[in-house]
């Protein structure tokens, strides 16, 4: 029922991939309307500098329990969705705070957004590798078990999330962050794009080609890159995908040619099919989704204990 309980505290939480953004600072907040004493406060850290790429600073809101652990706790960062031209990372407040009551530490992270012809691909996976081997880098501090690490994310924050679970680090320049691995244990990808290679409507290959800055006749090797599904190998991290069957912003086949081929290659991987659409916007399909993920991570992450 504690499981239940909480999934329920997801549901009444406004938007928790679009929800409003909140506001700055270091403080400690509640679940409204829960019954006294049934759920943990969870102590949010927000806008935390993890990175200045160019010029550019990215943060990062990291949410814990307030309640003092005696051992460190698994990690996962939060990764959120908007085409990667848009949103925060405020929208996976409403996740973020569920996973903290649950027993991680869960950080919503901020990457460069493609504007103007600007920040093209792959800064996006970069900046989602910066993350995690900047977290690692700062386990101690946040009370993080540094080798269970796992990625949530959304859409677009997905395609991110998947390619954490199955490349090492592609810019090693930063110095700071060299001896850390930035490959997550554990990935939850939630309706997100696995095969940039298929289905070529002239307005997404419009939009690829401008992102990766080339277009698939003269690129191929670029936007397979950054295909998760063609990137498939047996070293990759564990799976749960979770689409809905009636998305009409990214074909369901896209996760079953992911499921497929992790599948084929030995790699465990669960995919939940959700009667919903992209975003889930029914407490159903958001139910499922809690539940689910909770279960899978607490399955792969969960820290030994002595």
């Amino acid at each position: 029922m504690k499981i239940l309980a909480l999934a329920l505290l997801l549901l009444i939480t406004a938007g928790w991939w679009q929800g409003p953004p909140v506001q700055p600072g270091h403080q400690e907040k509640s679940s409204a309307g829960a019954p006294q004493g049934e759920f943990t406060t969870v102590k949010v850290d927000e806008n935390v500098p993890y990175a200045e790429v160019n010029g550019t600073q990215l943060h990062a809101d990291i949410y814990e329990s307030s309640q003092k652990a005696d051992h460190a706790r698994p990690g996962v960062v939060l990764i959120h969705g908007g085409g990667w031209t848009d949103f925060d990372k405020s929208t996976m407040r409403g996740m973020g705070q569920f996973l903290a009551r649950s027993g991680f530490v869960a950080v919503s992270v901020d990457y460069r957004l493609f504007h103007d012809n600007q920040n093209r691909w792959p800064a996006q996976l970069d900046d989602a590798q910066r993350a995690v081997r900047w977290l690692r880098a700062n386990a101690d501090k946040y009370g993080v078990d540094a080798a269970h690490i796992g990625a949530f994310g959304h859409s677009a924050g997905a395609q991110l999330a998947a390619l954490l679970g199955m490349e090492e680090t592609r810019d090693n320049s930063d110095a700071a962050l060299a001896k850390y691995s930035s490959k997550v244990q554990a990935v939850v990808d939630v309706s997100g794009p696995t095969d940039f290679t298929s289905e070529h409507d002239p307005d997404g290959a419009a939009f690829l080609t401008s992102f990766f800055g080339v277009n698939y006749q003269k690129g191929a090797d670029v936007w397979k890159m950054a295909s998760p599904a063609c990137q498939v190998s047996k070293q990759d991290a564990p799976f749960l995908i979770v689409h809905g069957a009636g998305d009409d912003q990214v074909p369901i086949a896209q996760a079953q040619e992911l499921y497929e081929k992790l599948q084929g290659t030995g790699v465990p991987v669960e995919f939940v099919k959700v009667d919903d659409g992209h975003t889930f916007r029914s407490p159903e399909a958001r139910r499922e989704l809690a539940l689910k993920t909770l279960a899978f991570f607490e399955h792969y992450l969960d820290s030994p204990r002595e």
